[in-house]
């Protein structure tokens, strides 16, 4: 038997290809494929089965085109929101077997209406299940977020929590294959590691802790933010996805030839202190790893999106992530900032200012200045500098105008990193008096300066 798990940088999400014998299935694959082959070919195993444990709103599915290239049956739960034109339905107790592996469909709803777990059993072995992929159902410290369906987060809470007690029927011995893990905007407060078992989170996970009222008054009054470009995963995964292979190479061009292209915006995927040190101006700052979070906010299907990079090698990954999420009209990259502004370009920077400035501003109390906290609204209400505003990084970024003010305005999250997004967007927007507190929260909380809740 073989069992290998595949994360994929930014979402983070996991998918796994497990086999035996000869055979082997695919979990929730990513349109990245030569992983999945790569492995079965070293394995000198074939892909028979594809699963999807249910509709994914956060990336572009790779079942389709993995079917394509190895003819393998794509598996899909019951019940989903339009026909799943690639895939066959998977309903409560179909079966698949690999090798001495024996693969049995559980319905789980409650994240999604067509969610579904995998259970494991091995017929060499024992009766009973060794593990479970659970989708988005059950994480690793956490469950799956129950509010996709708007006024029906209740019945969804109830539905997920008869769910979890099903996963829970299977015994404390199944080890635990979720679809994401910590970082995922797909769930909230899961654990850092990657792994886990029934019985651990049985007796550990605070919401399996909770009695069926509890778990649904709980996770109604729960706050999930849906950056926009979920519909158009959603509408892409019914058909499939789409064809996006990230290129061998991308067009590196100068300055003025990214110009002549017109992108409706130009992404600097460089670190986010490069990017206050110094950027071409008008340019969003959205480092690689940051690309799957919140990229989705302000692009679209449509939008043409011009690059600025440290390399050709760092556009061509950042192409690879915008694939991921469905962004593919990329035009070209520009490199070497610091060589295009000797040369005369247009370029800007944004100031930095540290934990000793912020707190003189607060203490001075200036009508004249803004202290803007752009962490997610329960990070803002576990603890914050007194007299900070809040706005969520997605929302600036969505809809930068909004937010800017004849105030000058210092930007501050959980560590400088979200901060440099907004910053970025707002100074594009035309914000001025701008500047990012380094550290932020963190570096606040660490010289001992008290927060409010």
């Amino acid at each position: 038997m073989i069992l290998k798990q595949f994360k994929t940088p930014g979402l983070p999400h996991f998918s796994y290809l497990i086999g035996a014998g000869k055979e082997a299935a695919v979990i929730d694959p990513q349109i990245d494929l030569e992983q999945y082959l790569q492995l079965a070919q070293d394995e000198g195993l074939v892909i028979r089965h594809i699963f999807e444990t249910h509709r994914n709103e956060d990336f572009v599915t790779g079942a389709k085109k993995l079917s394509d290239v190895t003819g393998a049956k794509v598996w899909h739960g019951p019940n989903p929101d339009g026909p799943i034109e690639y895939a066959e339905t998977a309903d409560e107790g179909t079966e698949v077997d690999i090798g001495s592996l024996k693969l049995k469909v559980l319905k789980t709803p409650g994240h999604t209406d067509d969610s579904i777990s995998i259970a494991i059993f091995d017929t060499e072995y024992s009766e009973g299940a060794v593990g479970v992929f659970t989708g988005d159902a059950l994480f690793i410290g956490d469950v799956g977020r129950t509010d996709f369906y708007e006024g029906q987060e209740k019945e969804k809470a109830g539905l997920l929590y008869d769910s979890l007690q099903k996963l829970m029927g299977l015994g404390d011995q199944a080890i635990l294959y979720p679809a994401h893990g910590a970082g995922s905007v797909c769930g909230s407060g899961m654990a850092a590691r990657e792994f886990s078992t029934i019985g651990h989170e049985r007796a550990n996970n605070p919401r399996l802790q909770l009695s069926r009222d509890e778990f649904v008054k709980a996770k109604a009054s729960e706050h999930h933010y849906q950056p926009p470009y979920f519909r158009l995963m959603e509408e892409l995964n019914l058909h499939g996805g789409h064809e996006c292979d990230a290129p061998a190479s991308i067009p590196v061009l100068g300055l003025a030839q990214l110009c002549e292209t017109k992108p409706d915006v130009v992404l600097d995927v460089r670190d986010p202190t490069s990017h206050l040190g110094g950027h071409i101006s008008g340019s969003v700052c959205l480092p690689i790893g940051m690309i799957a979070a919140f990229g989705g906010w302000f692009l679209n299907e449509k939008t043409k999106i011009g690059l600025v990079a440290e390399s050709a090698d760092q556009a061509r990954d950042a192409v690879r992530h915008l694939c991921r999420i469905g962004f593919t009209n990329i035009v070209g990259a520009v490199t070497g900032v610091l060589g295009m502004a000797s040369g005369g370009a247009d370029t800007d920077f944004i100031a930095t200012v540290d934990t000793g400035s912020v707190a003189s501003r607060v203490r001075q109390s200036s009508d004249n200045w803004v202290l803007l906290d752009v962490r997610s609204i329960d990070e803002f209400e576990s603890g914050h500098i007194q007299g900070a505003l809040h706005a969520y990084v997605g929302e600036i970024l969505k809809d930068p105008e909004r937010f800017v003010t004849p105030e000058g305005v210092t930007v501050m999250c959980g560590s400088g990193a979200r901060a440099s997004l907004a910053a970025s967007a707002l100074k594009a927007a035309g914000q001025k008096g701008l500047d990012v507190y380094v550290g932020s929260i963190g570096a606040w909380r660490s010289a001992g300066k008290p927060v409010v809740c």
